[in-house]
């Protein structure tokens, strides 16, 4: 549990700006919190899918850092923007989603983050940026865009990507940045936070509200978690991601599956320890006073904990060793009913084992898939009767065919 309200300005920053990657400017934030009135500290959420992962928890824990400082976080549901779709961080426009999509997702996004932030009245705000947007008139569109250059819309590194490679990038990619700071203007922002990948969206942030006679917000960005396969950032789409709502077993076994190289980042970002412990678990292991298998168990004790509660993490790690140390059946697994003559693709793709018949028939070839112990060979019919069915070191479900 973090410092009450009444925490001093130097302890604050020390707490708010540990480990992120900019803030601009940490003179400008000891200005506004030296005036002892709580923050508005903004989060805009673009509702695109429907889980939350420990990549997306990082800047949440972020922000309920400043709730536990005594600021009030003001969440922006992106429900406009998200059908618009943004190119951040992609080499590529985001797919637009229809608006049921945008708020089945919503609905989803703001339940998982009662996991993590205060959602107390009176420590946050949530707003939907429709409730603006959804309104401007082409008067309003022409006016916002007179604000900025092409060429400070080019200045932004994926953008400019493009355009030298001769990509297409439409008027409308350019409008989300715009779009985006006036989200700032209209709930007037002290602090705005988000990934490296929204840098240019949150400058274009306090570029608008100095347009509109405000107090230019602070801008603190924090890093892009790097996912399971310890290449590209941690994301759904890609299968790297550790959920927030996944089972502790769960969450404890992907844990141990993170490159070693991975350890630092994921004991800064993944733990919500404070800074102190992160600097002495860090050393410890550069020493070597720490080994990698150990840190990864505490690391992923500690993520059990925070989303299932105390003792979670330490039932995930008993049973992560009866598993994988004594090679035991887990205690507890899915259970399913098929229907006889059930191919091995669909058996696997109906429990969830694989996303898929190609990656089902992909991990029956590698000898990935095991029924009762034994490797499943081509993708025949499951036979009837009940079964233990396991793809790969963590996932199992038991079957029943008849």
């Amino acid at each position: 549990m973090l410092p009450s309200p009444l925490v001093d300005v130097d302890r604050q920053l020390r707490l708010l700006t540990a480990n992120a990657v900019d803030v601009i400017s940490e003179a400008d934030l000891r200005t506004k919190i030296e005036r002892e009135a709580p923050l508005r500290v903004k989060l805009g959420i673009d509702p695109t899918a429907s889980d939350v992962h420990l990549g997306f928890a990082v800047v949440l824990r972020r922000l309920r850092t400043f709730q536990d400082c005594g600021h009030k976080a003001v969440l922006i549901i992106g429900d406009f923007t998200a059908m618009l779709g943004d190119p951040s961080g992609r080499s590529a426009t985001r797919p637009q989603l229809s608006k049921e999509q945008v708020d089945t997702y919503a609905e989803s996004y703001v339940e998982q983050i009662g996991a993590i932030l205060d959602m107390s009245p009176e420590r946050i705000e949530i707003r939907r940026n429709s409730e603006w947007l959804a309104r401007l008139d082409m008067q309003d569109v022409l006016r916002l865009t007179s604000q900025v250059t092409v060429a400070r819309m080019l200045e932004r590194d994926d953008f400019a990507n493009r355009y030298q490679s001769g990509a297409p990038i439409s008027l409308m990619e350019f409008l989300y940045p715009l779009l985006q700071g006036m989200d700032s203007v209209e709930v007037r922002a002290d602090v705005e936070l988000g990934g490296t990948d929204q840098l240019f969206n949150l400058i274009m942030g306090r570029h608008l509200q100095q347009r509109a006679g405000q107090e230019a917000q602070v801008v603190l960005t924090t890093p892009l978690l790097v996912g399971l396969d310890g290449e590209q950032k941690m994301s759904k789409s890609l299968g790297n991601y550790i959920g927030v709502n996944e089972p502790p077993n769960e969450q404890f076994g992907k844990v141990m599956s993170i490159p070693d190289e991975l350890l630092p980042m994921y004991i800064t970002h993944a733990t919500a320890w404070a800074p102190e412990k992160i600097d002495e678990v860090k050393h410890d292991l550069a020493n070597g006073a720490l080994h990698p298998n150990a840190a990864k168990r505490l690391v992923g004790r500690t993520v059990a904990d925070l989303y299932h509660g105390a003792g979670a993490g330490d039932a995930a790690e008993g049973e992560f060793d009866r598993v994988h140390k004594d090679k035991a059946v887990p205690s507890e697994m899915p259970e399913f009913a098929l229907p006889s003559g059930t191919l091995w693709a669909d058996a696997l793709v109906a429990t969830g084992l694989d996303p898929s018949k190609r990656e089902a028939r992909r991990s029956i070839e590698h000898g990935a898939v095991k029924c009762d112990g034994d490797p499943v060979t081509g993708d025949g019919g499951v036979p009837d009767g009940t079964h233990v069915v396991q793809n790969g070191k963590r996932k199992w479900a038991r079957i029943t065919v008849a």
